[in-house]
């Protein structure tokens, strides 16, 4: 029927009879597929909410109505309905629409969420606002996934909705799963309820909610029976709706796990397309550290692994495998996960925490005021750590070398390659003294031939590459490989030294002090933002050494990069071998 193409926003869904949104839901699946199948992204999450989409979108009057998603990654639908249908090929595309709900994209975008369990804080302070403001007859809806709503946030948000007495509705959109199967005792509650009423009766009514369901989120005249009904309900309200995640692609209702974000594959069977790989590259760095880790706990029994919900993403199912009682998925739940670390090194343990950079943000208190001050042994393994590609500014990893460098009794180190990373893996459970960060990047690395015998890596120490007569270029991470390669290509190779600091903190002092004896440029260069981060760490200690040369900082810039490839904005901030190339060979023609 292609009715598709004559929605340009909610007033044109509103216009059509019930009886072809059927239909309509059809269409907006096969929109969903025929674009992530050839440009990737997440693909799950929105098939399994097409109904409520439109269900939502036909009986409230959006954007007036707010509503928001959490998270972000299930709203491919709502952005298709919201006016975005003609670029919805760009999404996640550089210079396209975001892959998650965007303030500055869209008025029906009502909040940005690209992190879990934000949204019921945002929807009842919304919702606050419109009864302080008047604006009595806005109405509030926030569409939660079951592993969201577990986190300690959303609880937060419950608490205070029950008491509040503000009119809003929570979607509990129960699919038993975020990235990884759902996990804990919530998980098991929503499971007895869909089976029938608790034994101890319902949770969300003893919080003041009143409860609506379970409800077969696939079937869309009831859906919309529902909806009208506690549209003009007034108070706080919970509807737990039960949904398939990947309906409509047999595939990715079997492997739910693998079509979350399943790259791309063929929109007529299913079946994932195997990109082409370089033979030579290793293996990415998450499975460096998953491998590395399991050889580790094999050898010290104290290792323990946590992760908040992201076993695949980091590769802590390589741990929970071959020891399952020593690895622990906590759920959406990064401050319960650090302060648990905390708790298991104050008895003797080494937890090793993987957690993605920009998750760590979500637990900054506990890393300093339950770890740090008490000096405990947490080994901090922060995956995804510089610039992450796609899914753009809510998951860009730039600023934890800043945020951790600032700490007392916390050690901070960046591995250039995959072998550097094995062995500050080893090194940190050798004679654990207090809290280490370890930073990695998303994707491959180079070096094939990784699993080498462990080495030690002294503690803050230096690693000397290349000795010059001019420039003196320090690096941190992996971006040291990249120098490697162009500095023999630079017009005069023998001026440019290179030395791979591995450490931020503690800084190596002794091997700045022959800098600044023997070079008169140095040039630092991290893939984290400048502000406070290693090269400022650098300039801080090159003045207390009274130098007099020329410093040159590289890194990010002062903003938030937007969503695109690593290299197109690698490019973009001029840390690409070619834009990194032209400034080595500007500097050193330099007087």
């Amino acid at each position: 029927m292609n009715l598709l193409q004559h929605i340009d926003d909610p007033a044109d869904l509103r216009k059509l009879p019930e009886n072809l949104l059927p239909e309509l839901a059809r269409e907006l699946r096969d929109c969903i597929i025929d674009v992530v199948s050839a440009k990737e992204g997440h693909l799950g999450a929105s098939l399994g909410v097409v109904e409520l989409t439109l269900a939502l979108h036909y009986v409230y009057q959006t954007p007036e109505d707010r509503l928001i998603w959490d998270v972000g990654h299930q709203a491919y639908g709502h952005k298709i309905l919201t006016g975005r249908r003609g670029s919805f090929a760009t999404i996640r595309q550089k210079g396209g629409i975001s892959g998650f709900p965007n303030r500055d994209e869209s008025p029906y975008d009502a909040f940005g969420t690209g992190h879990s369990s934000t949204s019921l804080s945002a929807l009842l302070g919304m919702a606050l606002a419109a009864r302080l403001q008047g604006q009595t007859g806005r109405r509030h809806v926030a569409v939660i996934g079951d592993a969201s709503i577990a986190s300690g946030m959303a609880f937060e948000a419950l608490n205070h909705a029950g008491v509040a007495g503000a009119d809003l509705l929570i979607v509990l959109n129960d699919n038993a799963i975020g990235i990884d199967p759902s996990v804990g005792a919530l998980k098991k509650y929503l499971t007895q309820v869909k089976n029938g009423p608790p034994k101890a009766g319902n949770l969300f009514e003893a919080l003041n909610f009143s409860y609506t369901g379970p409800v077969d989120g696939h079937d869309l005249p009831m859906l919309l029976s529902v909806l009208r009904e506690l549209r003009d309900q007034p108070g706080p309200k919970l509807l737990h709706l039960v949904t398939t995640k990947g309906k409509g692609l047999r595939q990715a209702e079997e492997n739910q796990v693998v079509y979350h974000a399943p790259g791309r594959f063929d929109r007529t069977t299913g079946d994932l397309i195997k990109s082409e790989k370089n033979t030579a590259v290793g293996p990415r760095y998450q499975d460096v550290f998953g491998h590395t880790l399991v050889e580790l706990a094999g050898l010290n029994p104290s290792i323990v692994g946590i992760t908040p919900a992201m076993p695949t993403g980091s590769s802590l199912k390589y741990m929970m495998e071959a020891y399952p009682e020593r690895a622990f998925d906590v759920g959406i739940a990064e401050q319960h996960a650090v302060t648990l670390a905390a708790g298991m090194a104050a008895e003797g343990l080494l937890p090793f925490c993987a957690i993605y950079s920009t998750f760590m943000q979500r637990a900054y208190d506990q890393l300093i005021h339950d770890v740090a001050i008490q000096r405990l042994p947490v080994v901090f393994c922060l995956d995804r750590a510089g610039l992450v590609g796609q899914d753009g500014p809510t998951h860009h990893g730039m600023f934890d070398i800043a945020y951790l460098r600032c700490i007392p009794n916390l050690t901070v180190m960046a591995p250039m390659n995959n072998t550097e990373l094995r062995n500050m893996l080893y090194t940190a459970q050798l004679q654990p003294r207090g809290p280490v960060a370890i930073r990695y990047p998303r994707g491959y690395s180079r070096e094939p031939d990784w699993q080498r015998p462990f080495e030690a890596i002294p503690p803050g120490e230096a690693r000397p590459l290349k000795k010059g007569s001019r420039v003196a270029v320090l690096t941190l991470g992996p971006l040291g490989q990249v120098i490697q390669d162009i500095l023999p290509k630079t017009d005069m190779p023998d001026a440019f030294g290179q030395y791979d600091f591995r450490f931020v903190k503690p800084l190596d002092l002794n091997t700045l002090r022959q800098v600044a004896g023997a070079y008169s440029q140095v040039v630092t260069l991290e893939d984290g933002c400048l502000n406070g981060g290693f090269g400022s760490a650098v300039l801080e200690a090159l003045s207390d050494l009274s130098y007099t040369g020329r410093i040159y900082r590289l890194g990010l810039a002062d903003q938030f990069p937007a969503h695109g490839t690593i290299e197109e904005l690698l490019e973009e901030q001029g840390l690409d071998p070619a834009s990194l190339l032209r400034f080595l060979n500007r500097i050193v023609h330099e007087k």
